[in-house]
């Protein structure tokens, strides 16, 4: 069967490798057929070929294992030891070795969910990261009425302020040195700030912090300390975005003289958030159709990458179909 893998930074190669078969699952996975994929930003640092810490992400100039690193699929039941999984069944949710970039893919169950039939598995490739920004947006308190900042419009944060103004927020503000302008209004961002968060926070009016700062950057330290600083006394930061370091150095001072709260944290209860995922959608019918602008071909994964790593103010989310 085919899958890609990562030979060098910036860099993969389609092979072949052996069909894995129904005697190698163990109880609570499943065996899917490939139908689609969704490129994440948390991709990118293996894309770059920087370590991970991953299992099997052990290669000498890049990961070298087959299927990585994506984690977004979209598939066909195929055989299951999962009891909600059956032959045939069309699911969505996580690789859960990280390794979705292949024909057959061997996965836990739990974060697998059916989705609506009438969604394509391109458009399905959405509810994935949806499922994520729900779990989030369930750790933060309320959000109407409320003034929210997202740090960072990619396919993450858009879908944060698609979500926070679906909660009732009352005005969303979105930040990113990419210009947005053409979208965001299809994702509820009320204010598109083009620029840096540094510079957006340098020119912040004091009277106008917003009450929830999310940071959907990741990858680096800086933008969790001005989500800190931008954030109103009283207010909540949450940190979505992936750390690539152990340990991120923020002003405690701050935190304490101005009585914020700070969350973090992975999702969790997967099935469940890819179901409010799915309704979600159903609800607002229009929202993976602006979301998912770009599909590919699964043996166009270079070509996927590429146009990820690559800013550009139309593109929000990647899709890679069989």
């Amino acid at each position: 069967m085919w899958a890609h893998r990562l030979i060098a930074p910036y860099r993969f190669e389609q092979i072949e490798v052996p069909e894995p078969t129904e005697d190698r699952l163990t109880a609570g996975q499943v065996l899917l057929r490939f139908a689609a994929a969704g490129v994440c930003g948390s991709d990118m640092p293996a894309f770059r070929g920087a370590q991970g810490r991953l299992p099997g992400d052990d290669g000498a100039g890049a990961a070298e294992k087959a299927g990585f690193p994506i984690h977004e699929i979209v598939g066909e039941v195929t055989a299951s030891r999962h009891p909600q999984h059956r032959p045939g069944d069309r699911v969505v949710g996580w690789a859960s070795g990280f390794d979705g970039l292949m024909e057959q893919v061997v996965s836990d169950g739990d974060g697998l969910a059916g989705y609506d039939p009438a969604l394509t598995p391109a458009q399905a490739v959405g509810l994935q990261p949806l499922a994520c920004v729900l779990y989030a947006v369930e750790q933060l308190p309320d959000l109407a009425g409320r003034h929210v900042a997202v740090i960072g419009q990619g396919s993450i944060g858009l879908l944060f302020s698609a979500v926070a103004k679906a909660a009732g927020a009352r005005r969303v503000t979105g930040v990113d040195p990419v210009d947005r302008a053409g979208v965001a209004a299809s994702f509820g961002v009320d204010t598109a700030v083009r620029s840096t968060s540094d510079r957006w926070l340098r020119h912040l009016d004091t009277d106008d912090r917003p009450e929830i700062v999310i940071e959907a950057v990741g990858h680096q330290v800086a933008t969790l300390s001005h989500a800190i600083e931008a954030v109103a006394p009283g207010g909540t930061v949450f940190y979505f975005g992936v750390p690539d370091d152990d340990s991120y150095p923020i002003s405690m001072r701050t935190m304490l003289r101005n009585n914020l709260t700070l969350i973090s944290g992975v999702t969790q209860d997967r099935r469940r958030m890819l179901t409010a995922a799915d309704r979600f959608a159903a609800q607002h019918p229009d929202l993976l159709g602006h979301y998912v602008t770009h599909v590919f071909g699964h043996h166009q994964a270079q070509d996927a990458f590429e146009l990820a790593a690559r800013p550009e103010p139309g593109r929000v989310k990647i899709a890679m179909v069989a």
